[in-house]
């Protein structure tokens, strides 16, 4: 569907100013904590790597969601992939290396800590954190997406494209966490288990490229050509978004540490059983 008046120039419209509003909101928030982690503890700081980071994060996520990008996604399908990656690989990752959970937990007080440490120790929690789920609902994702009706449904109701969106940032973001996040993680694999799961996401994403771009049981009503451009973009964007990735998982090595490089249960009980002690958590 195409909104007029998104032009090069054209004011933006409630919704787009409403997207921009929330960006910057989440700037604001972000930097006020960094300012209370380091009131409460000025020897240990904030890197300022970190905010950079989820600023970048929250700038690619504008790029995504405002014009001109964002009208083009709506009726033409290499506009949605371009958005699609932005969304779902590359602002995630930038989120994620920010380490926003460790932040949040540095700047709440402690009883807030604790609470906040509780649900990420819950169930559903864990579970959100495995690799596996994390790969199914990003990657996996794809293929009901493009090779099923679901993909036109959802591109003919606004709120059906504002969910799928919301889908592609959620499911990003756990998977980044999952295989590289920083901050620690219940149950997290060891580093070769996740470069395999990593592998398993980059063969993924090529073979649904490919499938696109031959036209394979694709069921998206677009242009050829269209279609074909949009693979593409999936097919290199995706190789340079899981080569960052994977170089994110490789700077986290620590081989003489054993499993507590990996973000092991026992160092995520050290994370929370810090917060509770301090409220600083780490």
């Amino acid at each position: 569907m195409h909104h007029p008046g998104h032009g090069t120039g054209a004011p933006l419209s409630p919704l787009h100013l409403a997207v921009l509003l929330v960006l910057l909101a989440c700037a604001a928030v972000h930097v006020l904590g960094v300012r209370r982690a380091r009131r409460r503890n000025p020897v240990q700081g904030w890197s300022p790597w970190r905010s950079a980071s989820f600023l970048a994060g929250l700038v690619l996520l504008g790029v995504a969601l405002l014009p001109p990008l964002a009208p083009a996604a709506h009726t033409d399908f290499r506009g949605h992939m371009a958005q699609h990656m932005l969304v779902g690989m590359y602002a995630p990752l930038a989120l994620v290396l920010a380490a926003p959970v460790t932040l949040l937990l540095r700047a709440l007080p402690s009883r807030g800590a604790r609470r906040v440490t509780a649900v990420l120790h819950s169930r559903p929690a864990r579970v959100a954190a495995r690799p596996a789920v994390a790969l199914v609902l990003s990657t996996g994702s794809l293929v009901p997406l493009y090779f099923t009706p679901l993909y036109d449904a959802a591109m003919a109701h606004p709120a059906g494209h504002a969910l799928m969106g919301v889908h592609f940032l959620v499911s990003g973001c756990l998977f980044a966490h999952a295989v590289a996040g920083p901050d620690p993680a219940p149950g997290r694999p060891g580093v070769r288990a996740r470069l395999v799961y990593l592998g398993v996401a980059i063969a993924a994403h090529a073979l649904i490229a490919q499938a696109l771009y031959g036209g394979f049981f694709v069921d998206v009503h677009a242009p050829v050509g269209q279609v074909q451009q949009g693979a593409e973009i999936m097919y290199y964007g995706g190789d340079v978004a899981e080569l960052l990735l994977a170089g994110a998982l490789v700077a986290t090595w620590r081989p003489g540490r054993g499993r507590a490089a990996g973000g092991s249960a026992a160092g995520f009980t050290a994370w929370g059983t810090a917060s509770r002690r301090s409220g600083t958590a780490c």
